[in-house]
């Protein structure tokens, strides 16, 4: 239903997925929220232990945390963990990635990965997301996405190389330890000003690793877009639309 980020081969996910190891507290800043019915939808009722892979700043473990939820996050960066314990002071934070979490088998009933999927080897992150499930417990995706069925915001997501087309009939990977896959699609809008946009370009994989010309060029290629061509105002505040997509299985 969903593409959920870049086709990349593996070097060239490890070789983004490392723009991310500094700069947490601009992403904490500038990414969007995520909608309350998203979390709502995605972890079961019964659940009470959680872990979320790939937690970043905390955006996603929030919303856990407020379902009353005992969680665990996991994510490769020690800056992204150290802003995450900022923002989420009761949460056990552990440096490691969704193919080797470092974690107990059968500890959890759901684990989350929000934002982060597409950085992963699918198959060995269901190898090892399956292991530290108790038995029926969920595995849970998310992404974020500009809704580039919007005309103009198709046209930014270009100019800001989010990455990010709305795919019909797309599934994310799993392996074969996970069945029952089902999606549910969440429309909201987040508002913003046109310099929040242009910092959340700079939160981008495809900036953080370019070029100081290409990073201008983008940047200039927006500017233009935004207050030239669309004519908004420096700092107005625009009701940028959003898809969140959201995935669960359950542990075969």
């Amino acid at each position: 239903m969903v593409r959920g980020g870049p086709r990349l081969d593996h070097g060239r996910r490890r070789e983004l997925g490392q723009s991310f190891q500094d700069g947490g507290g601009h992403y904490h800043r500038v990414r969007p929220r995520y909608p309350e019915d998203s979390v709502r939808w995605l972890v079961p009722t019964s659940a009470h232990e959680a872990l979320d892979v790939g937690a970043g700043t905390g955006k996603f473990t929030s919303l856990l945390l407020d379902l009353g939820l005992d969680v665990t996050a996991v994510d490769p960066s020690a800056d992204m963990l150290a802003q995450l314990k900022t923002h989420c002071p009761g949460v056990a934070a552990v440096a490691g990635t969704a193919e080797v979490t470092g974690l107990p088998s059968a500890s959890f009933d759901v684990v989350t990965v929000a934002q982060a999927w597409h950085w992963c080897d699918p198959l060995a992150a269901s190898t090892e997301l399956a292991r530290v499930l108790r038995p029926h417990g969920t595995l849970g995706l998310v992404w974020n996405q500009l809704d580039t069925s919007v005309p103009w915001v198709h046209r930014l997501s270009r100019i800001m190389h989010a990455g990010d087309v709305y795919r019909p009939g797309h599934k994310p990977v799993m392996g074969p330890e996970f069945q029952g896959l089902e999606g549910h699609v969440s429309h909201w809008q987040d508002t913003v000003t046109t310099t929040d946009l242009m910092e959340l370009t700079k939160s981008r994989s495809y900036y953080l690793r370019a070029n100081e010309a290409t990073r201008a060029k983008v940047l200039a290629n927006l500017d233009w877009y935004l207050h030239e061509h669309l004519a908004y105002a420096p700092d107005q505040q625009i009701d940028l639309p959003y898809l969140t997509l959201a995935w669960r299985a359950v542990k075969a």
